[in-house]
């Protein structure tokens, strides 16, 4: 039997081979994005590779998923994009659109979740980000259930 830990591992691994192979899109840097947009696109993409790198957190940032909050502090949020093992099941993320107005970036994607090399769900995303001084202060998502496999 495996324990959650494997299970996540494994999912961890299959999206880093899906994206080695380019068989799933990130939200790779673009030049075109505004340093806003830039923003959100490093931490869309972070949900895939769990790299925060490239994603500045305001130290008192939150994040309010479903009308839920889910996160309480930009130190919090890093770790759990990093660590989080509701973040390991991720295998990619595509389809995103992104718009601007002053502060905030407005959001719609894709993401395809599963373990062990198959995909169990696609959602789509709807997310805000209010980004100001280079740094996300707050995040909005809501999720959109579009299959289940």
């Amino acid at each position: 039997m495996r324990t959650l830990r494997n299970i996540a591992g494994t999912a961890a691994a299959t999206a880093a081979l899906i994206l080695l192979a380019g068989g799933a899109a990130t939200a790779a840097p673009s030049p075109a994005d505004s340093p806003r947009e830039a923003q959100a696109r490093a931490y869309i993409d972070a949900l895939v590779s769990h790299d925060v790198s490239d994603v500045h957190f305001a130290p008192d940032a939150t994040r309010v998923e479903a009308g839920i909050k889910t996160g309480f502090s930009g130190p919090q949020m890093s770790a759990d994009l990093e660590n989080g093992i509701q973040y390991r099941v991720i295998q990619g993320v595509r389809d995103l659109e992104m718009s601007e107005a002053g502060d905030i970036v407005s959001t719609t994607y894709l993401l395809d979740a599963g373990i062990g090399g198959t995909r169990l769900m696609t959602v789509e995303i709807r997310e805000t980000f209010e980004v100001r001084d280079g740094l996300i202060h707050d995040v909005v998502a809501d999720i959109i259930p579009v299959s289940v496999s």
